[in-house]
């Protein structure tokens, strides 16, 4: 692989045979990153803050790092060359939405309350990473506090979908998922609240994992609804999927939410396939409103995974149409605590009044958008006196029955599979002024936050527009092997239809 353009949409697992081999240096990898985002991102916008010195840094201590490990196993002193998953992410360039606290590097949220603020402190996903020798290229961006469906929400400007320039790359990790589609970053982290990693995943034709609640730290990402929110990697394969997972994933003590168990083999299980496994098919994800194109793509693909050996089975979800309002209650209500922090007193901006409260308001109403401002104002009414049971303890008590649907139909079924989106890519500014409908993207995969549980958006397909189509697989809590392992035989099923030569326009040809 002499073109370092090419390197561009290589695999994490190829980069880093490339690396150990000697074939290409962490530097030149870097390098070629970081031109790639000089040379495309006007059109993108995926990074709001590229971070060169600190990447080419990280890549020179990479390299260091692989020539000790090179003259280790020359020497005999290492007993095998490194496995994959030993050192897999060393020197392998990624961008970081910004959401996460990087130390030393301004950590925005999307928003102008926060445009200046520069945490002391990394988030723990963030330290994994840069433990095990990933280099940051930047910090990408997002909706506003993660609000949002399109990445239009964002204090910053939009993101653009590298498939079509005039679409959404989805949200609220937009940046995220368009960085990796256009060859700016080989892997990045997003969040999921509602679907944010995995709709941008699906838009943008890339692979995003929603962990289960509690297997990777929340500590250092800032915060929108504490009971939803999850780290998860978009990628452009389900191994890298899986190796970042892995990377990421695990107990920590300073995150009180995070599970203390071990996390499993997951690599080694995305390779068993699917044969003799039940996948469960629920008529209320394909009822009205769902594309044509999306029906058949996901539908197809299941047949292909019927011909692999799995089983299809009927599954159903009864309460599914009442997660989007449970979670417009419930998401809304916990934004509006998290958020009273930002007062202008303790960090970010601060528009002095003539007393405190006025200081207070005046520092709300500049530094938080509409779209914030709405949520914030949804879920303060949902937790008033005299409304708290009628709206957010009914929310909470509806969640549980999503919750028990979920569990009746992994009893016949192993997985869901699912559309991720009822539509494509949609233009921008097509639904910015009517937040039911931008809400109504999400409506495959509120649920699954809704219930804590793994799920992941594989590619599965392209439009007649040839714009990407993603297929969502949901699994019982702490089963992301699973999950993943159904997602790469789709992967490998509708492989040469993805593959051939098909890449944005602009990644390739810088507009």
């Amino acid at each position: 692989m002499s073109d370092l353009r090419e390197l561009l949409f290589a695999s994490i697992e190829e980069l880093s045979a490339l690396l150990w081999q000697g074939e290409i240096t962490a530097r030149e990898l870097a390098e070629a990153h970081l031109r790639q985002i000089e040379r495309v991102d006007p059109a993108i916008h995926a990074y709001l803050t590229v971070v060169a010195d600190r990447a080419l840094e990280q890549a020179a201590e990479a390299d260091r790092k692989l020539a000790d490990h090179r003259k280790a196993a020359s020497t005999g002193r290492a007993s095998s060359p490194p496995q994959p998953a030993e050192l897999s992410l060393l020197g392998i360039p990624w961008a970081c939405k910004d959401v996460l606290c990087t130390r030393g590097v301004r950590t925005t949220c999307g928003s102008r309350i926060l445009e200046h603020f520069v945490p002391p402190y990394s988030a723990t996903v963030v330290e994994r990473l840069d433990g095990a020798g990933a280099v940051m290229l930047g910090k990408v961006n997002m909706d506003e506090f993660a609000m949002g469906s399109s990445t239009e929400n964002s204090a910053f400007g939009v993101t653009r979908n590298p498939w079509d320039l005039e679409r959404v790359p989805g949200g609220s990790s937009g940046g995220s998922a368009a960085a990796v589609a256009a060859g700016e970053a080989v892997f990045s982290l997003g969040s999921d609240t509602g679907g944010s990693v995995r709709l941008p995943a699906a838009y943008c034709g890339t692979v995003g994992l929603k962990p289960t609640y509690g297997t990777v730290s929340r500590y250092g990402l800032i915060a929108f609804a504490s009971s939803l929110d999850q780290v998860g990697p978009l990628t452009r394969t389900v191994r890298d999927a899986a190796l970042v997972f892995q990377a990421i994933a695990g107990h920590d003590p300073l995150d009180s939410t995070s599970a203390p168990r071990p996390v499993g083999p997951v690599l080694e299980e995305v390779e068993k396939g699917v044969r003799g496994l039940k996948l469960g098919l629920a008529p209320e994800y394909f009822g009205e409103g769902l594309s044509p194109a999306i029906r058949e793509a996901v539908l197809s693909a299941v047949r292909r995974l019927e011909r692999e050996g799995a089983e299809v089975v009927e599954a159903h979800m009864p309460h599914l149409d009442y997660a989007l309002p449970v979670y417009y209650l419930i998401a809304p209500s916990e934004a509006s605590s998290n958020l009273a922090r930002y007062d202008g007193v303790r960090y970010g901006l601060r528009t002095p009044g003539e007393d405190i409260i006025a200081q207070f308001s005046r520092t709300r109403r500049d530094g938080f958008g509409p779209e914030v401002k709405r949520r914030i104002m949804l879920g303060t009414y949902a937790l008033s006196a005299g409304y708290y049971e009628a709206f957010y303890l009914k929310a909470q008590k509806v969640r549980t029955l999503i919750r028990r649907d979920f569990e009746e139909a992994f009893r016949s079924a192993d997985v869901l599979v699912t559309p991720v989106s009822p539509t494509v890519p949609f233009r921008l500014g097509e639904k910015v002024e009517d937040p039911l409908q931008m809400y109504l993207t999400d409506i495959y995969t509120l649920s699954v936050n809704l219930a804590g549980l793994p799920g992941v958006s594989v590619p599965c397909g392209f439009s007649p527009e040839t714009l990407p189509i993603g297929l969502q697989v949901i699994g019982p809590a702490f089963s992301e092997g699973r999950v993943l392992r159904v997602a790469r035989a789709v992967e490998r099923t509708v492989g040469a239809e993805l593959t051939s030569g098909r890449r944005p326009a602009v990644a390739v040809n810088g507009r």
